[in-house]
């Protein structure tokens, strides 16, 4: 790892901060504030929405501002969001809370092709564990989103107003690292918009799968995640506990990344993926046994594995289906895929665990990682007969 890695995985880790705070506190502050019970995630589900609305004007961004500086403005959406949001929840406004998150959906969109941006910083060789290990900095949000969400809590009269506070502070010091961070010049065609149609690139069997198993892993792992500090407190388990479960739930979701780049070069991507699945599986199976707190441990614990499997491998897999200078294009649509699940997964959460409870959330994953497996399925069948013929 060179230095533009490693500052390039604390800035993910200062990212994956601001993800975990916010799915630590943003459900429970809209149940706190939302009309209705069913609403809670509504905060959750605006973080999505919003980067799902923003994929486009961020690829628009890279491609004219170049990966510094358009990182750069997701950075100040993410200082001033961060602030509106403390506003809105010292009012006690719930819709103005819900559209500080869509704001934020912007950074969101931005930081997610930091993993994408590490495979520019390495050579053609290492790109996998280039991905893997700026991945792997998102352990720094495993330790520091929890820990800043439970003991920023009381800071102000109002419950968590200080935690927003923080990620201001947060984004603060991640405009100053990236600032340290010198990518590669564009490519000379991408700035006359060479490379293939759209529909082409996305016609191609690896892309299919690797935004169809990216997109569905990641819902699968935001429906149980959304969920996870509302079930816990419907349990009547103390918010401590629900800070140590997000912190091993995202441990699990990134430590993997020092060695996941390594078992896809040996093994391949596809049965890294699907060792992601069987993961995921584990998890609801665990996830149905019960309701203490050990329970809600592994189960997240697991679900993080699996998470770290399916995305690693899908980011690996997308990178064989485009070439540099259709990166921005192919980039923004498996990010516009992520976030649309993202969003439905967001919404289904609040709405499932608040009116039918934690089991059936968690059986109505499985068909989600059904799709999974066959998609899986169908991409190793579609090699082999290539290999055969």
């Amino acid at each position: 790892m060179n230095r533009n890695l490693w500052l390039l995985a604390i800035c993910q880790g200062l990212f994956l901060t601001n993800n975990v705070t916010f799915i630590a506190i943003n459900g429970l502050v809209g149940l706190n504030l939302a009309p209705l019970g069913w609403m809670a995630t509504l905060p959750v589900m605006g973080y999505v929405v919003g980067g799902a609305l923003s994929t486009g004007l961020v690829a628009h961004t890279q491609r004219r501002f170049g990966r510094n500086t358009s990182f750069q403005l997701g950075l100040v959406v993410a200082f001033g969001s961060a602030l509106l949001c403390g506003y809105a929840a010292s009012h006690h406004n719930f819709w103005l809370l819900v559209a500080a998150t869509v704001i934020a959906g912007y950074y969101n969109a931005n930081a997610q092709l930091y993993r994408f941006a590490a495979a520019e910083l390495a050579l053609p060789a290492f790109r996998e564990k280039a991905v893997s290990l700026v991945m792997a900095g998102g352990l720094l949000g495993a330790v520091v989103g929890p820990n800043l969400a439970a003991r920023t809590r009381g800071l102000t009269d109002v419950p968590f107003v200080g935690a927003y506070l923080a990620l201001a502070g947060v984004a603060l010091l991640a405009m100053a690292l990236l600032a340290f961070v010198r990518f590669p010049p564009p490519p000379a065609r991408q700035t006359a918009g060479g490379g293939r149609p759209m529909r082409e690139i996305m016609r191609q069997p690896a892309f299919i799968v690797a935004a169809t198993a990216g997109a569905l892993g990641y819902g699968v792992m935001n429906l149980l995640m959304a969920a996870t500090p509302i079930a816990m407190q419907i349990c009547s388990l103390p918010f401590s506990d629900v800070a140590l479960v997000l912190e091993w739930h995202v441990i699990g979701m990134f430590a993997p990344g020092f060695f996941t780049g390594h078992l896809i070069k040996r093994f391949g991507t596809l049965p890294i993926m699907a060792a992601g699945l069987v993961l995921n599986a584990l998890c609801v199976a665990i996830a149905l046994s019960g309701v203490d707190f050990k329970q809600f441990l592994a189960a997240l614990l697991l679900l993080g594995l699996g998470w770290n499997f399916l995305f690693t491998g899908a980011t690996t897999l997308a990178l064989t289906a485009y070439r540099p200078e259709e990166k921005d294009r192919a980039q923004g649509v498996l990010n516009f895929c992520v976030f649309v699940v993202l969003a439905l997964s967001s919404l289904a959460s609040g709405v499932l665990v608040t009116t039918r409870g934690w089991t059936l959330l968690n059986i109505g994953s499985l068909p989600l990682l059904g799709l999974t497996g066959l998609a899986l399925g169908w991409l190793a069948l579609k090699r082999w007969q290539g290999q055969n013929a």
